[in-house]
């Protein structure tokens, strides 16, 4: 570390002490005009033996307990620094070079946990109902809900618990590290928008380093660091996620992007699948278009789609709708062979109509027409014997004798049309 560095966190630890409480807010605001004094307290984060390092660290958290906004968020965006050199030094198995960074970390863990009554902190969402009214719609706009299924369901609105409550800790464990950390990283993320590009830069590596280490990637990536493979939780992963997401929207393209693509590396080897969902849905909703203007000035944001561009669904996708269509084909596909099968001589045999209806034709060529009574007769039938078609569907035998009476006569006329046609064509001769 410089001489020059040196002094200037000297300086910095020194003049905070000497400062009444009412100059803390004035010296808030005028923390972030010293340029100087952020990367050096970086490098003496990343160096466990430095002998600042534990006023530092008190310092930082001293600016925490305070409880002004703006002196907790200078502190925040040291933390994936932080949580680096304490999950290296574990590794590494030198728990004494980084108490200093533990004490930190579980005391800002401690404050966050608690409510200003000392209650344990609950943090939850409230999933939105069409029966109350918000900001963006009335209930009295969608018309009546008397018979929907949310109006027959409870009204009321429903809480979903997505941390807490915790338990303080007095110390790191393997049980309770990721547990900590976890919570930690939720706090930063939920101050993302203050946070500066050193401290995102900082997120990126840290989320590359944790996924790779001690993994073939770690080569591909040439980092030199620990090779020491880093136990880690969905959870955990999932915040770097969310930070990495706001990371590559606000100028970090190149190195959110590998961080990105670790961190789901290392997910896929854990089969972790919130991380895996998370994270692969983020990777497509990013617009390579939009992300490579590096911009890093102006309001901080989140670039999401809100109407896709393309359809999100295969054509090929299993639907009921495609189902129902599948069966159709194949029924349109059986009828068709069954009126082509050789066996019925490749004829088309209709339907008999009960109701009288003029025209069908049968399968020998005769034809049914509809006489004064309602019934019908066979064309060619010139004796006027009836050939009645029952319209009651239960009389089957009689349906069945008609169908038998039908078949002789028009076996007897074939009959009789090849005995007048030979006589004639004798004569004929003759």
């Amino acid at each position: 570390m410089l001489a020059m560095d040196q002094g200037v966190v000297e300086e910095w630890l020194s003049e905070f002490k000497t400062l009444p409480d009412s100059a803390i807010s004035t010296y808030a605001a005028s923390l972030k005009d010293k340029g100087s004094l952020i990367p050096a307290l970086y490098k003496v984060i990343r160096e466990n033996y430095s002998d600042l390092l534990e006023p530092v660290c008190h310092q930082l958290f001293e600016f925490y307990r305070s409880g002004v906004p703006q002196l907790q968020r200078f502190t925040l965006q040291f933390l994936p620094e932080l949580l680096w050199s304490l999950l290296s030094v574990s590794a590494a198995r030198d728990p004494h070079t980084s108490g200093c960074i533990e004490a930190l970390l579980l005391g800002i863990y401690n404050l966050e946990i608690i409510d200003k009554d000392g209650q344990s902190k609950i943090l939850s969402f409230t999933i939105p109902s069409l029966s109350k009214p918000t900001v963006y719609h009335e209930p009295s706009a969608i018309g009546s809900m008397a018979l929907t299924e949310g109006a027959l369901a409870d009204h009321g609105l429903r809480r979903v618990v997505y941390s807490g409550p915790h338990l303080q800790r007095e110390n790191f464990t393997a049980q309770n590290r990721f547990e900590v950390l976890t919570f930690l990283l939720l706090c930063y993320n939920a101050a993302l928008s203050y946070m500066t590009p050193t401290s995102l830069q900082s997120l990126c590596q840290l989320s590359s380093r944790v996924s790779i280490c001690g993994y073939p990637r770690q080569q591909m990536r040439r980092y030199k660091g620990i090779s020491t493979r880093l136990t880690v939780t969905s959870e955990f992963l999932v915040q770097l996620i969310t930070g990495i997401h706001f990371a590559v929207s606000n100028g970090e393209v190149e190195l959110g992007s590998k961080a990105l693509d670790d961190v789901l590396y290392r997910a896929q080897l854990e089969l972790f699948p919130e991380a895996l969902l998370v994270g692969n849905a983020i990777k497509s909703s990013l617009h390579s278009a939009a992300l490579k203007s590096n911009n890093k000035e102006g309001a901080r944001s989140i670039q999401v789609e809100i109407t896709p561009t393309a359809s999100r669904i295969s054509r090929n996708a299993v639907t009921s709708l495609s189902i129902r269509g599948h069966r159709w084909k194949r029924h349109e596909a059986q009828e068709v062979s069954v009126d082509g099968d050789p066996a019925l001589g490749g004829v088309a045999v209709p339907e008999i109509s009960v109701t009288g209806a003029s025209g069908e034709r049968m399968a020998n060529g005769d034809s049914l027409r509809p006489r004064a009574d309602g019934r019908a007769y066979l064309d060619g039938d010139t004796m006027g014997a009836s050939s009645e078609v029952s319209t009651d569907p239960r009389s089957h035998d009689s349906g069945g004798r008609s169908q038998e009476v039908r078949r002789q006569k028009s076996v007897r006329r074939m009959v009789e049309n090849e005995g007048s046609g030979s006589a004639s064509a004798g004569r004929s001769q003759y």
